[in-house]
């Protein structure tokens, strides 16, 4: 029976391989080339979320001393760091986006509006930058993917690379692709999406915490809902702001922006996204384990569809969920499980405190 597992286990790879490599073919089939050059950066960036969202806050609970031997929340630590490991999955992932680019983003065709955008955004520099931004957080998951002394001071400096290395990502990834955007909140904008996405999913993935003994203690499933709420409603006020700048300036350039990502589907989401923000904050008054994961449920759908609503208008001119979307979410979701033993021999190869583990 074990011999049975252990082959099962072998061919999972190999089959989500074929499937994944089907979908992306129908992805191209449905959308075109650009157009599924384009689906596969959104559904890429959604899976990109869960290893880089889940960086700071794994270095945050480090940081505040939450251990994974802690009861309850200690489990949560872990299916945190469990996603920070796939962070080399989703650095191999993007190679696609690289080979991409002349199809993705309209700059690679268009003359520059700068003499800085002329030097900045040509496809071999742009290339090296995403590179240099992959292998920056495939080194920052490698010191974090095992937790550290609570007072290493390696929490604050990684938190600050995270937050400079971040930005710029999205800059360059999502903000490039198109030219009418101009907020600087995009980049806080996009990380604080992926922190809430990533900590649904650790949320998920997850074992029940015991259930608190004693007079005073947490409800069950509060200790997981603050923190996913609050990254919500830091999420939610980032949107508001930006939208309140860009429609009071009241310049065409800027609410256009607004315009390409709106029509029945874009008031659909940005409803979809209030309404779960409410139920959120509703949620606090009566805590409790399945309004927590139903929550989860709902901000890790919110924040895969969001990369869509992000990236899509850059192609399109508008915000529409197409088959090519669906099929390139498809392929990512496949690809990334046929890569998944690939991660797991990777990470400990990386990460310098399995080596002096195994070494002692």
């Amino acid at each position: 029976m074990m011999a049975a597992y252990a082959s099962a286990a072998r061919r999972r790879p190999v089959a989500a391989l074929l499937l994944g490599a089907g979908a992306s073919i129908l992805a191209v089939l449905a959308g075109g080339w650009r157009g599924a050059a384009t689906s596969y950066l959104a559904a890429w960036l959604a899976l990109l979320a869960l290893p880089v969202g889940a960086l700071p806050i794994a270095i945050a609970l480090e940081r505040f001393g939450l251990r994974e031997h802690d009861r309850g929340e200690g489990e949560l630590s872990k299916s945190l760091r469990r996603l920070v490991g796939l962070m080399p999955v989703a650095a191999i992932l993007g190679v696609p986006v690289l080979f991409g680019i002349g199809q993705i983003y309209r700059w690679t065709d268009a003359p520059p509006a700068t003499p800085l955008a002329a030097l900045w955004f040509t496809v071999p520099l742009f290339a090296l930058r995403v590179i240099a931004y992959l292998a920056a957080w495939v080194w920052l998951a490698a010191r974090f993917v095992v937790p550290g002394e609570t007072r290493d001071g390696r929490t604050i400096s990684g938190v600050a690379l995270h937050a400079v290395v971040g930005t710029l990502a999205v800059t360059d990834l999502v903000g490039s692709l198109d030219h009418r955007l101009g907020s600087s909140l995009e980049g806080v904008l996009v990380l604080t999406a992926w922190s809430s996405l990533a900590l649904a999913a650790a949320i998920l993935l997850a074992p029940e915490e015991p259930t608190p003994i004693g007079r005073g203690r947490a409800v069950p499933g509060q200790d997981r809902l603050v923190p996913l709420v609050v990254l919500l409603s830091l999420w939610a006020f980032l949107h508001f702001v930006q939208f309140l700048i860009v429609w009071s300036a009241n310049l065409p350039q800027e609410v256009l922006w607004y315009f390409a990502r709106g029509g029945w589907l874009g008031r659909a989401f940005a409803s979809l996204g209030g309404a779960v923000v409410l139920l959120g904050a509703l949620a606090t008054l009566r805590p409790g384990r399945p309004t927590t994961r139903v929550l989860a449920v709902l901000v890790l759908a919110l924040h895969a569809v969001e990369m869509f609503w992000f990236v899509t208008p850059a192609l399109r001119d508008r915000f529409v969920i197409g088959w090519s979307d669906a099929f390139a979410a498809i392929a990512v979701c496949c690809l990334a499980v046929a890569l998944l033993p690939v991660a797991q021999r990777l990470m400990p190869v990386l990460s310098p405190r399995r080596r002096r583990s195994a070494v002692a």
